[in-house]
């Protein structure tokens, strides 16, 4: 995997300058130790960082055409590159290499932009051609792959692999977006197109943006969307094919030229990626895992078991509470506030795999596929109750007694009933985001100081899921909100959080579970056949049955989580009262004092379980305090690992 850079002159040629651009390219050196590369035209400066997957003597960036008139930075693998080469050679193209890269250039010169409809892959790439005076920026169908961009003031378009390149850029303003700030506190991270800054944006999953010299800046084309239109096919049928399209999906992911293998965490899909992996391999896989002291939150002994059973090299390693350096650690691995938890133990096993392979396989995209989550059984219950009654009605009479029923979290669920009075009032969106917000509207509004709620002009976050639902390509319930998920959690939280904790390690991960041919199948799945009374996932289940014991199928759902509640009352209890009351959140201006001692008073008293708020201040903490670091010097010489070319 790799990390790419660049700065294009929007309005003419100007020198791009060379120190800025190595600058920029330097800070994501833990993407690609293996060698950089930078490229400098009239108006046009590329960067790049290689970490050698695939044909390791040759294949390095900046890569060029014939004629050096088209360029590209890459970043991803494209696993049918060797077909795409062959067509493209038999039109006539030349290729110097045997890597994937150059299959994109040659791509572009035969079909444009509409070339990334040709890739089957994870990649965010950048293609510089100057005969025609255009930029052409790409990321894959799914996220798997970031890139950012930033529109500077005097013209300069800047995009990288990674926020934190964007940063050092002498232009940029590190002025944050308030709306931001509200989307991190209500889903824990900054959903697409938006980042933390006022100047920068995310490339969209699936999207393209071409910037032409002298033109304005144009807005991101989407080339892809999943599509959810269910087909009759039985039950049997469905989970035959389901395997057999997995273990192709798994089998192009084996190309390497170094070392390969595998998270196993124990759950049903990092074990079914396992089972492929050992069905397909003349070598044992190499797998490995973390474990916590708590079992609660241990996962290790049915990773063992899948271990066991297919012979694979497997290494296990468990995470102690006490190194809490990792959080700012992560502040600076992600760049914005990110407030998944999972990202401590992923970041860990992520290390531990480095130690053997270079590239692994994750089982990530199930639970979004297949309807593996919790949420969706509640998600479902609660639409059948509403759709019994219209909106209006609903609102009138459950929203009052929503207001008036007092909140009983002490009490037995059955007493419960204000949160069920509410849930009953809302519309489908809004249900849903009610469901899988971090902090609800009501602890949203009490931690934001009377200044910021003022400056959010009554912006609210559930408009992230309104846009994507405007334009869902279903009216099933549950497909309604896989969807949702697939447009936000998905890339923004999972793939972002695997991104992050992979590169910090040089290591490649790759996703069969998302290829996009099979994402397309499963959208075809009739919802019954992913979720089935509880239990989710129910054909993915029935079709590896034989691959897998049963309590690793039927056991319930754990997560790749860390025990907060107890650790904020133990061993971490002083440091998030030192940082959740500190200097910088109060200094910010965005919250309420006596509300974030009192958040922790409650937590660390045991009235409430507020870990989940807690770990959220935590890491914009961590986050404000990150913004204060050094930046990296723009060294004018580069190092020996760089080569640089100039048109």
């Amino acid at each position: 995997m790799c990390g790419l850079v660049g700065i294009m002159d929007m309005r003419g040629r100007a020198e791009v300058s060379r120190a800025v651009l190595h600058g920029m390219n330097e800070t994501q050196h833990h993407r690609g130790p293996d060698e950089g590369g930078l490229h400098l035209g009239r108006g046009i400066g590329l960067g790049h960082r290689r970490l050698s997957i695939i044909d390791l003597s040759s294949g390095q960036q900046p890569l060029y055409n014939e004629d050096h008139t088209v360029v590209v930075v890459y970043n991803g693998e494209i696993y049918n590159f060797q077909e795409l080469a062959a067509e493209l050679a038999a039109l006539g193209h030349a290729f110097r290499t045997h890597c994937d890269t150059e299959v994109i250039v040659h791509a572009w010169e035969e079909w444009g932009a509409d070339c990334v409809e040709r890739f089957r892959g994870m990649f965010a790439f950048a293609v510089w051609d100057e005969r025609r005076g255009t930029l052409f920026l790409a990321r894959d169908r799914l996220g798997v792959k970031p890139l950012y961009y930033a529109e500077l003031p005097d013209g300069t378009l800047a995009f990288a692999s990674e926020l934190k390149a964007l940063t050092v850029h002498p232009r940029f303003m590190r002025e944050l977006d308030p709306y931001a700030v509200e989307e991190y506190f209500a889903y824990g991270y900054v959903p697409e197109p938006r980042t933390i800054y006022r100047q920068a944006r995310k490339l969209p999953p699936g999207h393209t943006l071409t910037v032409q010299r002298g033109q304005p800046m144009p807005a991101p084309r989407e080339y892809w969307d999943v599509r959810f239109q269910a087909e009759a096919i039985n039950e049997d049928d469905a989970r035959v094919e389901l395997i057999e399209r997995l273990r192709e999906a798994v089998n192009i992911r084996l190309i390497a030229d170094v070392p390969l293998g595998a998270f196993l965490s124990g759950g049903v899909d990092s074990s079914a990626v396992v089972a492929m992996m050992a069905e397909l391999s003349d070598e044992p896989v190499n797998t490995c895992s973390i474990s916590f002291g708590d079992p609660a939150f241990d996962e290790a002994a049915y990773a063992q078991k899948v271990a066991g059973r297919y012979g694979t090299r497997h290494r296990v390693e468990q995470v102690s509470p006490d190194n809490f350096s990792l959080v700012d650690r992560l502040a600076g691995l992600y760049d914005e506030p990110y407030a998944d938890s999972s990202a401590m133990p992923t970041y860990e096993v992520c290390r531990l795999a480095r130690r053997d392979v270079t590239v692994a396989l994750s089982g990530d995209g199930g639970d979004e596929n297949l309807a593996g989550y919790r949420r969706y059984r509640f998600h479902r219950q609660e639409e059948r109750l509403r759709s019994s009654l219209p909106l209006r009605l609903r609102q009138s009479v459950f929203g009052v007694l929503g207001q008036v029923y007092p909140k009983a979290d002490w009490a037995p669920r059955v007493l419960r009933a204000k949160a069920t009075f509410q849930a009953f009032a809302r519309d489908t969106v809004e249900g849903y985001f009610h469901n899988i917000s971090v902090l609800n509207d009501g602890h949203r509004q009490a931690l934001y100081s009377d200044g910021f709620r003022r400056e959010l002009q009554g912006y609210h976050a559930v408009e992230v899921l309104r846009r994507h639902d405007r334009k869902a390509p279903t009216d099933d319930p549950l497909s309604r909100v896989q969807y949702l998920d697939l447009k936000t959690y998905l890339p923004d939280d999972i793939l972002t959080k695997v991104d992050r904790a992979s590169m910090a390690h040089a290591l490649e991960v790759r996703v069969p579970i998302l290829d996009h041919k099979l994402v397309e199948w499963m959208a075809t799945l009739p919802s019954s056949l992913k979720l089935r009374g509880g239990e989710g996932k129910h054909v993915f289940k029935r079709g590896l049955e034989p691959y897998l014991p049963r309590d690793v199928l039927y056991r319930n759902k754990m997560g790749f989580a860390v025990p907060l509640a107890a650790w904020f009352r133990g061993p971490l209890r002083e440091r998030v009262r030192q940082a959740v009351t500190g200097p910088a959140m109060l200094d910010s201006g965005y919250f309420d004092a006596a509300y974030l001692r009192r958040a922790v008073d409650q937590h660390q008293s045991g009235r409430r379980d507020n870990s989940a708020m807690l770990w959220s201040l935590l890491m914009f903490d961590a986050f404000l305090r990150n913004q204060t670091a050094t930046v990296p010097m723009m060294n004018s010489v580069p190092p020996a690992d760089i080569r640089e070319a100039r048109a």
